[in-house]
């Protein structure tokens, strides 16, 4: 087991930012984002030796973490999101910015939880409709449809919000 347990620390060393990115962008929330990682990181520790000699270990535990982000919703009540401003120093005005990651990030929450993921999978972490209905455990066809809902649902919100900001005279219609 001592092997196994330095493979896996080494992994969650190497990997953990990016999981997080995964876990946060699903749930919109600090708290939740590393509550669903550890989570799930505790339910694989294990079996790690199986996950360790999967095709990509990433993919696993990404696949892991997507199941129970959406298995979780069906269970719990929805919280309450906090936003934080981005660490590091950014380029260009970071209000702006900022702004823009919590309109893109309020957007995304509105939608579904499958079809929320679905999205993150296609748009974040460049994946086939194959591979998402593999971690959704649907078929590609679904699939398919997740991702045009979703990306229809957006531009109703963008067509919305544009809408709202006409009426109050702040923005121009192009």
């Amino acid at each position: 087991m001592r092997v196994s347990s330095v493979i896996f620390a080494d992994f969650v060393h190497e990997n953990s930012r990016t999981l997080y990115g995964t876990a946060f962008i699903l749930t919109r929330s600090e708290v939740a984002a590393e509550e669903l990682l550890q989570d799930t990181l505790a339910r694989l520790y294990p079996k790690w030796d199986r996950v360790a000699s999967s095709d990509s270990p990433v993919a696993y535990v990404r696949r892991a973490l997507i199941n129970a982000f959406v298995s979780g919703q069906r269970r719990r009540l929805r919280e309450v999101s906090v936003w934080a401003v981005p660490e590091g120093r950014a380029q260009g005005d970071v209000a702006e910015a900022v702004t823009e990651r919590r309109a893109v990030l309020r957007r995304l929450a509105a939608l579904p939880p499958r079809q929320r993921a679905a999205l993150v999978m296609r748009y974040l972490y460049d994946r086939s409709d194959g591979e998402i209905a593999a971690v959704l455990d649907c078929r590609v066809a679904t699939v398919r449809s997740l991702i045009s809902r979703g990306l229809v649902a957006l531009r109703a919100q963008d067509d919305e919000a544009l809408d709202a900001r006409m009426r109050d005279g702040q923005g121009e219609r192009s």
